[in-house]
């Protein structure tokens, strides 16, 4: 038993002995199997870097030797635009919002808005005159102002037209006229879109500058504002008295051809010209103000072509001309009418209109 115990002591004494003696483990021996597993895998699986992808989807800067703003990040780190419920890659956030929400919301809306103007061509027809035309005209645009409206109106056609195309051609188009056709046809209102924008913006800088003092607010533009009122001017043509420009052309002047153009303006300049060295956070946000805003201008200006074409009687021949029939001014801007006759006082004969005639009955 005695020669048991004592073997039993050497035993841990030597056990002991060995312990102490190991050399303190190294950090590079600890990352000795990190070093094989990843050696590991790159054998197993020739060509998988997804811890670099993993690594670069963070966001996080790292060498390059272009120098710029964000020449250092591959992929832009985590966002989300209104509406996601979670994150994602900034680009990819942007895309899913403009496939998503912006073409989804933006083309029912479109398609809202000619929907209320077929029913009202249709079910109540245009607005027409009460009286018949004397025959006696009155200028009502000169030449410079019909120049202006006509290269605003057009440059803005193209620019819809070719928008509405690059945002809605995949869905509607390449199914039908097929991938040649469309890529042709993109790549046109592409370019169409870029070189038609510096005009526009031209264009509207003119027509704001002779037409703001005409579009000043007065408190006869609050009939505009009433629905009943509206409602029967386009469904019985009930008199609205206005200037030279009633509440609802106000409201598009001030609302469309000012503000929506300048957010138009704005964002288009940031979009058409990536070298002013603007990110890409900046470039996606510029790209949702600037659709958001051409949903709504296209939507205001198709009920501003209707009134201005089909919608009331007369309303193209004054733009297309620059003259109007003085029974025409009288029923749909009978203060300018007046103004234009030297009288003030709606309701009344004025200037050298002959008394008495059909159209110039007196109110009782």
């Amino acid at each position: 038993m005695k020669l048991f115990a004592r073997l039993g002591l050497v035993f841990l004494f030597a056990a002991g002995t060995l312990a102490f003696a190991q050399p303190a483990s190294s950090p590079k021996q600890d990352e000795a199997p990190a070093q094989q597993t990843t050696q590991q895998k790159a054998a197993a699986q020739p060509g998988n870097n997804a811890d670099v992808w993993r690594e670069v989807r963070t966001g996080e800067p790292n060498y390059t030797s272009i120098q710029g703003r964000e020449t250092n990040v591959l992929v832009q780190p985590g966002a989300r635009f209104l509406g996601q419920g979670h994150f994602t890659t900034a680009g990819e956030a942007w895309r899913q919002f403009r496939n998503g929400p912006v073409t989804f919301y933006g083309g029912w809306l479109v398609v809202l808005v000619l929907l209320v103007i077929a029913a009202l061509y249709f079910g109540k027809g245009p607005v027409k005159l009460h009286d018949k035309p004397t025959g006696r005209r009155m200028l009502r645009f000169s030449e410079a102002e019909r120049i202006i409206h006509w290269s605003t109106a057009i440059s803005f056609c193209v620019l819809a037209l070719s928008g509405l195309i690059m945002l809605f051609g995949k869905y509607l188009l390449l199914p039908v006229i097929g991938a040649t056709l469309f890529g042709w046809l993109a790549n046109l209102g592409k370019n169409l879109h870029n070189f038609v924008a510096a005009f526009f913006i031209v264009s509207v800088i003119a027509m704001v500058l002779i037409w703001a003092r005409d579009n000043l607010p007065k408190l006869v533009d609050s009939a505009w504002l009433n629905p009943a009122k509206v409602w029967g001017f386009f469904t019985r043509g009930e008199h609205l008295p206005s200037g030279r420009f009633n509440g609802a052309e106000k409201a598009w002047f001030w609302g469309g051809v000012l503000l929506l153009s300048i957010v138009m303006s704005w964002s288009g300049v940031i979009l058409l010209f990536p070298n002013f060295d603007q990110t890409r956070a900046t470039m996606q946000d510029a790209w949702i103000w600037h659709a958001g805003g051409a949903i709504l201008y296209i939507a205001a200006a198709l009920g501003h072509i209707y009134m201005g074409t089909i919608g009331v009687e007369g309303a193209y021949e004054n733009m297309r001309t620059g003259y109007t029939d003085e029974t025409w001014a009288k029923e749909h801007h009978e203060l300018w009418y007046l103004e234009q006759k030297g009288d003030k006082q709606p309701g009344s004969a004025g200037g050298a209109v002959p008394a008495g005639a059909p159209h110039m009955r007196e109110k009782s």
